[in-house]
């Protein structure tokens, strides 16, 4: 940030410690693994965008009620499966209708946008919603390498290369120390100024954000559902370089997954069978919205697409919930995770939610609540 700027203002909240720290202790009260939700707003063959939406705000409703811990969005654009383009905007129709589920970012790729408006979107998002905005980061583009030219404005910024200082001064903007307990000199405060902050999570899917998690002192999260083989390697650099940090005082990492659940096995692999057929055509430079159950299932797999199915950097876990349940906590059990997320990405959203309200049963610690919501 140019020095050219206007004198800055500081900030009026305090540190203090983040849900994160809360869940640690929790944790280490009763034993219990938190779940949580990763949404990416599918499209499916006969949908729009409006309708994957509204669906994805009605799962959110329906996860706060199953006792889901958070219900985070990721960013993607320029993918005609996906409606989940802008994090920011998305979390606080989803934060006006939910009461207590934290709503935050699966996440936004910093690289797209610059630092002030991230800070600035965040500060208003937990001034409106105090105490249960995440603002999960990631250094990837969430997209095609023309999209991210497109978004950032310039071909020099598609590297990684800035993405320290980025996160440093995104930090300092939001008055969150790092792990050295460090603040800038010179600081500017995102506005609105909250009372408290959003908690900062480093997303990542390699050993390089791990490290820059534990240095800064951060809670991470790993996607597991897309690159498997780094998964215990990166957890492990994470614990090893963790810094404490005046909102988190011990390491806290969480897993995703991607996970398909139905009454029986034969069921959960017809629901899953449309994203599958999804990825293949993503990975083959064709990407699409999800298949309907029907096309799926007629679909007559070539060996290539075979291939690309078995030979994927990461399998979802499906089955009925016995099964998945076994699954799952060996997942944990083998990374030492402390909060779960699952992703979902069926054509309908009856099997997305009858998937999430099988898998909050099965899951120890998470209670259900049964009827419609109030008011």
């Amino acid at each position: 940030m140019s020095d050219s700027m206007s004198q800055p203002q500081s900030l009026s909240q305090p540190q203090s410690q983040s849900t994160a720290a809360a869940d640690l202790a929790d944790a280490s009260a009763t034993g219990r693994i938190p779940l949580s939700v990763l949404e990416l707003a599918p499209v499916g063959e006969g949908q729009t965008s409006a309708e994957a939406l509204n669906a994805a705000a009605t799962l959110a409703q329906r996860a706060e009620e199953l006792g889901y811990r958070r219900f985070w969005v990721a960013e993607h654009h320029n993918m005609p499966g996906v409606a989940s383009t802008s994090p920011g905007v998305f979390i606080g129709h989803v934060a006006a209708r939910t009461r207590s589920i934290r709503v935050g970012s699966g996440g936004v790729m910093l690289p797209n946008h610059p630092p002030l408006v991230v800070a600035e979107q965040f500060a208003m998002l937990e001034a409106l919603s105090p105490g249960r905005i995440d603002l999960g980061i990631g250094r990837a583009p969430g997209t095609d390498p023309a999209t991210a030219a497109a978004l950032r404005r310039t071909k020099e910024g598609l590297g990684a290369e800035d993405f320290p200082q980025e996160l440093a001064d995104l930090l300092d903007l939001l008055g969150i120390e790092d792990g050295g307990g460090r603040l800038a000199l010179r600081r500017m405060s995102a506005t609105p100024v909250a009372t408290s902050a959003p908690d900062v999570w480093l997303l990542g899917s390699s050993g390089y954000s791990a490290q820059v998690a534990g240095m800064l002192g951060l809670p991470f999260a790993f996607a597991h559902h897309f690159s498997a083989a780094n998964t215990l390697p990166a957890m492990e650099l994470y614990r090893s370089t963790f810094r404490p940090s005046a909102r988190l005082p011990e390491p806290y990492a969480m897993v995703t997954q991607s996970v398909y659940v139905a009454d029986t096995a034969e069921e959960a692999e017809a629901i899953a069978r449309p994203a599958r057929l999804a990825q293949v055509s993503l990975y083959t430079g064709r990407p699409r919205r999800t298949p309907t159950p029907e096309e799926a299932a007629a679909h007559e797999w070539t060996d290539a697409e075979l291939r690309i199915i078995e030979q994927g950097p990461s399998r979802p876990t499906i089955g009925d919930p016995k099964s998945v349940l076994a699954e799952l906590t060996g997942l944990v059990t083998a990374t030492g995770a402390n909060e779960l997320m699952v992703t979902t990405m069926t054509h309908g959203l009856a099997e997305r939610l009858h998937s999430f309200e099988l898998l909050a049963q099965a899951w120890p610690g998470v209670g259900v609540q049964a009827g419609p919501r109030a008011g």
